[in-house]
């Protein structure tokens, strides 16, 4: 059973084709610049073979016709039919409170998409467009929806809920969603197996883009992210938890709309804004080195916000087997690790920084001999968590 995966933008389209009877990938692609002038479609298959094409993609369906060109190529492409393509799956951003599983696709779910989309107007258009595209050029293919929030969807109310009027609640549905839920899927998953128990996991998804989850049992007791992926964490260029007193104060100095406020906290703060450098740990590690003390408090912030949810999500769990570091920062900062981890015997974690120094890639256990709790550096894999639901629900059709 091949499955093909697509994670759709608005100007972008990443694919991957991946063989399940292994759960290995045959190529994978990058559609750039759609609507736009100047297309390109990069593809690379799992033995270096390349094909690139440069042509205009006016919409989506142009872009799913290039994809379907590319994987068929006679020389560099990874099959020779397109009949071969079994299933695929969406990575759609959100689901609001009308699915609380991935789905197989039909018109009533585009429908409820489309009443979901101002949940995501950034992302929820391209996801839903490039889903009809995709129906459009393989009609005969059944599809799934894979969304990014599901994961979360059994956090209880005293967790999701907003002190806000229940009515307010209720009505526009104003309340913790939580994002990244095929990495905490993935990551808990692998983890479990790992533990080889019904486990309390802690994981950090750490990149431009942060959140952690509370997992127990394999379900979502709470996480960082909110109604947006603007609450939670320091990240890149998104501020995280702020007083929303202290926004309208700052807007009202700075001259912005409450619209330009939340575009301000999203593209302008976090460890970008702090530093005044970047908002890529790399050059903020850097600067470090370079004695910028800006750089250094924008780390250490970062590090501390994380440190804080942890502790607060081991409460949570009322305990934990497990604190997991995935993402770019969480599989490549050193630093940021120890930030978290370090002093937390309180928990039963005892952090070995030899180990964490050590570490280069794959699994690692970042933990001494004898703690009670496991430190694991997890590399995640989103793209197969979405191939894995959608064989789920499409195998037996």
């Amino acid at each position: 059973m091949k499955i093909l995966v697509i994670n759709a933008g608005s100007s972008s389209l990443k694919y991957q084709l991946i063989d399940m009877a292994d759960e290995s990938v045959i190529l994978k692609g990058l559609c750039e610049r759609i609507t736009a002038t100047g297309g390109i479609l990069t593809q690379k298959t799992f033995d270096g073979r390349q094909v690139v094409i440069k042509q205009d993609m006016p919409t989506h369906k142009e872009a799913m016709e290039l994809v379907l060109k590319a994987m068929v190529d006679p020389v560099n492409g990874g099959i020779k039919s397109v009949d071969e393509v079994s299933a695929v799956g969406h990575r759609v951003l959100h689901s609001a409170e009308d699915f609380k599983t991935s789905v197989v696709i039909d018109e009533e779910v585009i429908k409820t998409c489309e009443k979901n989309a101002p949940f995501g107007p950034l992302h929820m258009p391209a996801n839903i467009a490039c889903i009809k595209s995709c129906r459009e050029v393989m009609p005969s293919v059944p599809m799934v929806a894979v969304f990014d929030t599901t994961f979360h969807s059994t956090m209880p109310a005293k967790a999701y809920m907003y002190a806000i009027p229940y009515e307010v609640y209720d009505e526009y549905k104003i309340r913790k969603y939580g994002f990244h839920g095929t990495s905490h899927k993935f990551v808990s998953e692998e983890t479990a197996k790992l533990i080889g128990k019904d486990s309390k996991i802690v994981i950090c998804h750490l990149g431009n883009g942060s959140s952690i989850s509370a997992v127990k049992n394999g379900k979502c007791q709470d996480t960082s992210m909110g109604f947006t992926p603007l609450e939670g964490l320091v990240m890149g260029t998104r501020s995280g938890d702020i007083d929303p007193a202290a926004v309208d104060y700052m807007s009202e100095k700075l001259g912005l709309t409450s619209s330009e406020a939340v575009n301000y906290l999203n593209k302008k703060c976090g460890v970008l804004g702090v530093s005044g450098v970047s908002s890529d740990l790399r050059d903020l590690e850097a600067a470090v080195k370079e004695g910028n003390e800006k750089a250094l408090l924008a780390l250490e912030m970062l590090g501390y916000r994380v440190r804080k949810y942890v502790g607060s999500y081991i409460a949570v769990l009322g305990g934990v087997d497990a604190v997991v570091f995935t993402g770019g920062i969480g599989e490549h900062s050193p630093r940021i690790r120890r930030m978290v981890m370090e002093d937390m015997e309180f928990c039963g974690a005892k952090f070995d920084d030899e180990k964490n120094k050590a570490y280069d890639s794959g699994i690692g256990y970042l933990n001494t001999d004898d703690s009670k709790v496991k430190i694991i550096v997890l590399p995640t894999n989103e793209e197969l968590s979405i191939a894995r639901e959608t064989k789920e629900l499409t195998e037996n059709l």
